[in-house]
């Protein structure tokens, strides 16, 4: 038996489920290559986790609760990119990819929480404070970000910053079901927040941000006050597993590529399914689908 997810909350896409489910079939989208961030901190309670709401007209999760995050920029693998900490080849041979696609959702993560939250994962040094993003001109430079304006790689050049590559660590990788219309091929990273930065959710994209107690964003899922897509399920009930921040911050020992796929229940309702055996996900796809 497998976990199974209600795809009632998400209406266009249960009638993708649903008409596929009838022996319907499309060209499969070209999975997009995508990043995302488990933002921690420990909390009065344990750890906490930095999520935003989408604004209800986006075309892809709308109103759902995510972590910071979003597709990879082919500029994010730019052979000089500043860098500390592992290399991208180190990260290849973690993520079991080449380098430079390990390079790109590396960087992808650490540029895609500070276009979503402010936060820089990157600094002067290999081992030192990071940035000061305090001041309008930071405000300057996030929005260019977020307009690809400019790239990491010129951000970093410019302020004489390096990417730290040591605060990230792999966490999950998912791939959205072949009958979505949108899909993404899509690395879970976790993150520290960092002490003398702050996570403030000015984007565009979110209705709400804020930090969340993981069992109390689980209790408001469980009665619907709460939308969340599968793959942030489980990573939020792992961080509500962890007994403090730095124990969600660690390599996961295995990161199988996930994908859920759809059948219908006994009422012929569509639903995802996802199967966990022991704590770990399983339900793997032999290779990622071609970009």
């Amino acid at each position: 038996m497998g976990r199974r997810f209600p795809l009632t909350t998400t209406p266009g896409i249960a009638d993708a489920a649903t008409r596929w489910l009838a022996g319907e079939r499309w060209a499969e989208a070209r999975p997009r290559r995508a990043s995302t961030v488990m933002l921690v901190r420990d909390g009065a309670s344990g750890p906490e986790v930095f999520m935003l709401r989408r604004v209800s007209a986006m075309e892809f999760a709308p109103s759902m609760m995510v972590f910071p995050g979003g597709g990879v920029d082919e500029r994010d693998g730019e052979p000089n990119l500043p860098w500390a900490g592992p290399s991208p080849s180190d990260w290849a041979v973690r993520l079991g990819c080449s380098p430079s696609d390990a390079q790109m959702f590396v960087a992808a993560a650490v540029r895609e929480v500070f276009e979503e939250c402010g936060v820089l994962l990157a600094g002067p040094s290999a081992d030192g404070p990071l940035a000061d993003v305090t001041g309008p001109e930071w405000t300057d430079v996030r929005e260019a970000l977020v307009d690809r304006r400019a790239s990491l790689d010129e951000v970093l050049h410019e302020r004489a910053l390096v990417l730290r590559s040591d605060l990230v660590v792999a966490k999950a990788h998912w791939l959205t079901p072949v009958f979505e219309p949108r899909r993404y091929d899509t690395w879970f990273f976790a993150a520290l927040m960092p002490p003398a930065q702050v996570a403030d959710g000015a984007t565009t994209e979110a209705d709400h941000a804020d930090w969340f107690v993981p069992s109390k964003l689980l209790e408001a899922y469980a009665v619907g006050s709460a939308l969340m897509l599968p793959p942030t399920v489980v990573c939020v009930e792992q961080i509500a597993e962890a007994r403090c921040a730095a124990d969600v911050v660690v390599h996961s020992d295995a990161l199988p590529l996930v994908m859920p796929r759809v059948v219908s229940d006994p009422d012929g309702a569509a639903i995802e399914i996802v199967e966990v055996v022991d704590g770990m996900v399983d339900g793997v796809v032999d290779e990622v689908p071609p970009r």
